[in-house]
């Protein structure tokens, strides 16, 4: 623990899920945060959980699809806590494969890539305004066990190869600046829209357990802790890196059947 005294972090997509649980993990580990998203009671309720615990955590209420917005709250952290060392770019979500669509299948598609691909592109841009300027940083989005395998759901499986080309790219263009840009790639999570589908349905659980090789989906926490060691300075030398947290499921993809 502590291997993130002293960081500043941002962190977006933090009201449930993966990203409630990550925002648990590195004010764990010592880290300063500001969480954004666009739900504001669930936000404010993990912000009071943790003051409780004495952690440094501050709430913005950020659309990720909005530049203006996603300006405001990278400089409102920074002010807050005067300085940005890290990220995590985890907002997101996904929609149905393009047959189930009604009418309005463009519509759906261009909401899929505003909030998966074009969120953290806007979300990057501006953190690395600042990190550039600022002796460089860390950079950490989500991806998906989808987003270098093909399955259903194809706009969601698109904007998260987006994201992992985004990833790889910006990887190359800073790393000679100081600025590592990475992303973990989680697999079947107990957590998010799988929470209920498994509390609902034991042998879906079951199913899952048989065809992940470790037998069992992930914990949210469990993807916090790789988020946490990308933010840190233990994973210095690695940068442009897609990081699996899935289980093993990445080498099979296995389903059940």
């Amino acid at each position: 623990m502590g291997n993130l005294e002293g960081k500043v972090i941002f962190v977006t997509g933090a009201s449930s899920g993966i990203g409630r649980a990550t925002a648990k993990v590195l004010v764990n580990h010592g880290a300063s945060i500001v969480i954004a998203a666009r739900r504001e009671e669930e936000s404010l309720q993990l912000v009071e959980e943790l003051h409780k615990s004495k952690a440094n955590i501050e709430f913005i209420k950020t659309d990720v699809t909005n530049e203006d917005q996603v300006k405001a709250a990278i400089d409102f952290t920074i002010s807050r806590f005067d300085g940005l060392h890290a990220v995590f770019n985890n907002a997101g979500g996904g929609f149905k494969a393009p047959h189930d669509w009604p009418h309005d299948t463009t519509n759906r598609l261009d909401k899929t890539f505003d909030l998966n691909m074009k969120g953290a592109w806007l979300c990057m841009k501006h953190e690395l305004n600042y990190m550039l300027e600022h002796g460089g940083g860390s950079i950490v989005s989500t991806s998906s066990i989808a987003g270098s395998r093909a399955t259903d759901s194809e706009a969601y499986i698109a904007s998260k190869f987006a994201v992992e080309g985004l990833t790889k790219s910006a990887a190359v263009k800073y790393g000679h600046r100081g600025v590592r840009v990475n992303a973990v790639a989680p697999g079947i999570i107990d957590s998010g829209s799988w929470k209920p589908r498994f509390e609902s349905d034991p042998d879906l659980r079951k199913k899952w357990n048989d065809a992940i090789p470790i037998g069992r989906p992930g914990k949210p926490e469990e993807v916090g802790e790789a988020v946490a060691w990308l933010c840190s300075n233990e994973s210095s030398y690695v940068t442009g890196a897609i990081i699996p947290v899935d289980g093993g499921n990445a080498f099979t993809f296995a389903r059940p059947s």
